[in-house]
């Protein structure tokens, strides 16, 4: 069964399902970075699969070999004016990771390349993240007068305060995936996508055979205590929709935009 949503200059989504697998796919030409619409449909497509009786198990992954995920974009992030356009925007954040938390079946993330900011977000809110050496992560929200609020309780789960403060507060610097392997982000790093392909393959065969009753029981399990994260992201969703609006952001996104065109001259 394939289900696809694509438009290449906008990115798309899509969906795939075989033998009780399904592949989520999302791409976005500015190195998939993740816009309301993407946010919106990697959303429902997670709510989707999770309710499909034929699945067990799910991939996460993104397209092409640069970028797994380049975080918010830029060029939505501009548009906004009121704080109520900006909670809705960062809400997007909140509704995907939250899809991952409460949906039922298992969710394999295939980390290919470099996160940032809502990138290292999805795979935080994965279940079971399986990188490629190379796969570097970055929260780079502090350098545009933001922070990652929403992002941040899925991230602090898997790597502790201590890991999260670090990539929250140095937020120009990128972490290699050792150090992600490490702090437990990454629960597999691959020294080639062959062997990662390979290992997703046989994580995926062997859960797709696995008791659909007991993986969801033991995903209620590994997200006990997160039953307020709907109303908590949201709360983090709006002070992330509020800070969007500040000066210091406005410049930020200015010099992001200064530099982009400099560089396409």
């Amino acid at each position: 069964m394939i289900i696809e949503v694509k438009d290449v200059q906008e990115g798309y989504v899509k969906s795939e399902t075989h033998n009780h697998v399904t592949t989520i796919e999302f791409f976005h030409p500015q190195g998939n970075s993740l816009p309301g619409k993407i946010l919106a449909d990697l959303a429902h497509e997670i709510v989707y699969a999770g309710n499909d009786k034929t699945v067990n198990v799910i991939v996460i992954r993104s397209a092409g070999t640069g970028a797994f995920c380049g975080g918010a974009s830029f060029d939505e992030l501009a548009t906004i004016k009121t704080e109520a356009e900006g909670k809705q925007f960062f809400s997007g954040f909140a509704n995907v990771i939250n899809a991952m938390r409460k949906c039922p079946k298992l969710i394999i993330a295939r980390i290919h390349g470099k996160c940032v900011g809502g990138g290292v977000g999805l795979a935080a809110a994965a279940d079971y993240a399986i990188a490629v050496e190379g796969a570097e992560v970055k929260l780079s929200e502090l350098t545009v007068g933001i922070g990652p609020f929403v992002v941040g309780p899925a991230i602090e789960r898997k790597t502790g305060l201590s890991g999260f403060t670090q990539l929250a507060i140095d937020a120009s610097h990128w972490r290699n995936g050792d150090w992600a392997r490490r702090k437990g982000l990454f629960a597999e790093l691959h020294p080639t996508l062959e062997s990662m392909e390979e290992s997703i393959q046989r994580l995926t065969h062997t859960l797709s055979h696995s008791n659909p009753d007991a993986i969801a029981e033991l995903k209620k399990e590994f997200w006990k205590g997160t039953e307020h994260w709907d109303q908590l992201l949201m709360e983090r969703a709006a002070i992330s929709g509020k800070l969007i609006l500040s000066e210091h952001s406005k410049q930020a996104l200015k010099k992001i935009f200064d530099a982009r065109a400099k560089a396409k001259a």
